[in-house]
């Protein structure tokens, strides 16, 4: 199965989605620190990072930037609980697969981490 990180400034959503995607198999670390979060990518391989649009000193898609230089494969699926269009938009110019909308809805979070990784 997959390396997934799952980045989130809410500790209990993190936790949720690594419970959810640790079921199916996967190996899930959860953080709500960027740094701790990039620290990690820079030392293991990772197969797909989860990232919340909005994070305590960054932005999910600034976190992105930074995964694309360390670790140019690692695909993305980006999480708002504020939808727009630009946020969308810069998400997926930076490579980003999918793009859920908070609150989670766990069969669809399943879904596309499974399409994401099969491509």
């Amino acid at each position: 199965m997959a390396t997934i990180i799952v980045l989130d400034d809410v500790a209990d959503a993190a936790i949720m989605i690594k419970r959810m995607l640790s079921r199916q198999g996967h190996v899930v670390e959860a953080f709500t620190e960027e740094e701790q979060a990039l620290d990690f990518v820079r030392e293991n391989t990772v197969d797909l990072a989860i990232l919340d649009m909005k994070l305590l000193k960054m932005t999910g898609v600034e976190v992105l930037e930074e995964i694309r230089k360390i670790s140019p494969g690692t695909r993305a699926i980006m999480l708002t609980g504020y939808p727009t269009l630009e946020t969308a938009r810069q998400a997926l110019a930076l490579g980003a697969k999918e793009y859920c909308i908070k609150p989670i809805d766990r069969d669809e979070l399943e879904a596309k981490v499974a399409k994401v990784l099969s491509e």
